[in-house]
């Protein structure tokens, strides 16, 4: 790292990595990194870091509201983060947007008491919401679960305030070619479903894409449509 800031989220990285790959060469006192999660990303939304090797080192999310948190998907269940958790008022619901990323979920299940939304078609475990068909599922006023099968049979989404989008594995931003992805080599039930599934976020509103997997990415609500379209046009 060249400067303070570098250091800084190379040290964010290291207390992210699910396979504790990133090491350093001297000691370094990590408090700092460890404190600065769950992350703000914007308003009320809130990067958790701590990635499970459980989820393949998925993202996790946290949605602080007055009404009760939202984590969606599973971080590791790990002491620093319970803390800072319960330090921001808890958790209320667990959204887990597909199998692959349920992690440490029954770890936060009875250390918080709360909810986990989880579609039945991946629900291997009981749930306390489960979430059947194809219909919206309207947790909150603002929190509104999308069924968006195709990854996998029970994969779902979830739009908060019309803004933020969090996907799971059903989509995510490419840095490299500028625009948004999915991917049919790791498609575990129908890739012409999840073209369906994309097709169906047109009816949405949303400016942000917050994936599992992937980068995340930012976007007037408009030119994220064009993006969403674009991207249903390249799943043939």
């Amino acid at each position: 790292p060249g400067s303070d800031l570098e250091l800084r989220r190379a040290e964010m990285a290291l207390v992210t990595c699910p396979t504790a790959s990133i090491g350093t060469l001297g000691k370094h006192d990590l408090g700092a990194a460890i404190g600065a999660f769950p992350e703000p990303v914007e308003d009320n939304v809130r990067f958790c870091g701590f990635a499970s090797e459980d989820s393949f080192g998925g993202s996790s999310y946290l949605i602080v509201r007055p009404e009760g948190n939202v984590l969606v998907d599973s971080p590791r269940y790990t002491a620093p983060l319970v803390r800072r958790l319960e330090a921001l008022g808890g958790v209320k619901w667990m959204f887990l947007s597909h199998i692959d990323d349920v992690a440490d979920h029954q770890k936060f299940r009875d250390h918080f008491g709360c909810e986990r939304v989880m579609h039945a078609d991946d629900a291997s475990f009981e749930v306390e919401r489960p979430v059947e068909g194809r219909e919206l599922l309207r947790l909150a006023g603002d929190l509104l679960v999308i069924p968006t099968p195709g990854h996998t049979a029970g994969s779902q989404t979830l739009l908060h305030r019309d803004k933020f989008l969090f996907t799971g594995d059903h989509v995510w931003w490419n840095p490299e070619d500028r625009r948004l992805g999915a991917s049919r080599r790791y498609n575990w039930h129908s890739w012409g479903e999840q073209r369906r599934s994309m097709e169906r976020l047109l009816d949405f509103a949303f400016e942000w894409i917050l994936p599992g997997h992937g980068a995340r990415h930012r976007a007037p609500a408009e030119e994220m449509k064009r993006l969403v379209r674009d991207l249903v046009s390249r799943m043939t």
